[in-house]
């Protein structure tokens, strides 16, 4: 017999950690439980499975700072960068360099070693998943809001996917030795990457949950919306290929789905140029997923 029982619920704070001699977690990783921030981004269930006895469970140069001048110097345009608190920005000021980010760029491919982290002022980078049969899709973007390069600084540094620039800009970018070094240095650095992490891996669940279980014109009209969020503006530049890609949708789905949104107004394509018209409207139309991964978002990286 098979009995499921929920360990907690989606928002709720984990007060306790499971360690399971026998069954199985639906949840194998639960980044906040390690990294002391208790708010969980999932449910959690586990399931009571049968295991005969001899068996077992299958196991599943920024401008320097002067110390008079630390508090009211002007910061960086990236959310990361202007996040962390003077002392913490010293840690690793004298190592950043400013970097242009090309569209189409790769920043590394899957099973690579992730060498620097970027940290966008303009532009966008999307994180890909790469299939057997050539498919690409988009599980995750990070703008001028965040940093990449977050679970390689904390943890291991081989790319577990692709990321390529989808929107060209301009990034800070630094050695991610220096950027694990800081956040060895310094508990508050290491909180704010942690957070910074955190909201990735929320927009990336929440993802696999959308393309499985979404229209295609919601999900286009949710990626358009995140983009627009990230790049600060409601003009783009996407092909249709890598708006398949943001959605793990065909091209000529991609294509009927645009025109519709044209015809509604909410926004006006034209080779590869968007702009987005009415991103009002646009919010109508797309899923709640927009909604839930904006309100993660604003939870961990603009804590009050």
């Amino acid at each position: 017999m098979v009995k499921e029982t929920v360990l907690i619920e989606a928002g709720a704070p984990l007060t306790h950690l499971y360690l399971l001699e026998s069954g199985i977690s639906s949840m194998m990783v639960r980044l906040s439980d390690y990294f002391f921030l208790p708010t969980t981004l999932v449910t959690l269930t586990c399931t009571d499975v049968s295991v005969p006895e001899t068996g077992r469970a299958p196991v599943m140069q920024e401008t320097a700072l002067d110390s008079a001048h630390r508090s009211s110097a002007p910061r960086s345009p990236n959310g990361f960068l202007s996040a962390l608190n003077a002392d913490d920005f010293e840690l690793i000021r004298p190592h950043l360099k400013t970097v242009d980010l090309s569209q189409e760029l790769v920043l590394v491919e899957v099973d690579e070693t992730l060498k620097r982290a970027y940290l966008p002022h303009r532009g966008v980078i999307s994180l890909v998943v790469k299939l057997a049969r050539g498919e690409q899709i988009q599980v995750a973007m990070i703008g001028r809001d965040s940093i990449f390069g977050t679970f390689s600084a904390l943890g291991d540094p081989t790319a577990l996917n692709s990321a390529v620039v989808l929107i060209p800009g301009v990034a800070s970018t630094l050695d991610i030795d220096r950027l694990r070094a800081a956040a060895d240095q310094s508990a508050t650095f290491r909180t704010t990457l942690i957070r910074h992490g955190l909201a990735v891996y929320a927009q990336i669940q929440q993802a696999v949950g959308c393309n499985a279980s979404h229209s295609v014109e919601s999900r286009l009209a949710r990626c358009l919306l995140q983009t627009r969020d990230l790049a600060g503006s409601d003009k783009l530049v996407l092909t249709q290929e890598s708006m398949a890609h943001m959605i793990g949708a065909r091209r000529n789905s991609v294509s009927l789905v645009a025109n519709t949104l044209q015809q509604a107004k909410y926004i006006h394509y034209s080779r590869g140029h968007i702009e987005l018209d009415d991103p009002d409207g646009l919010g109508r139309a797309a899923c709640e997923c927009y909604a839930i991964v904006k309100a993660q978002y604003e939870r961990l990286l603009r804590p009050r």
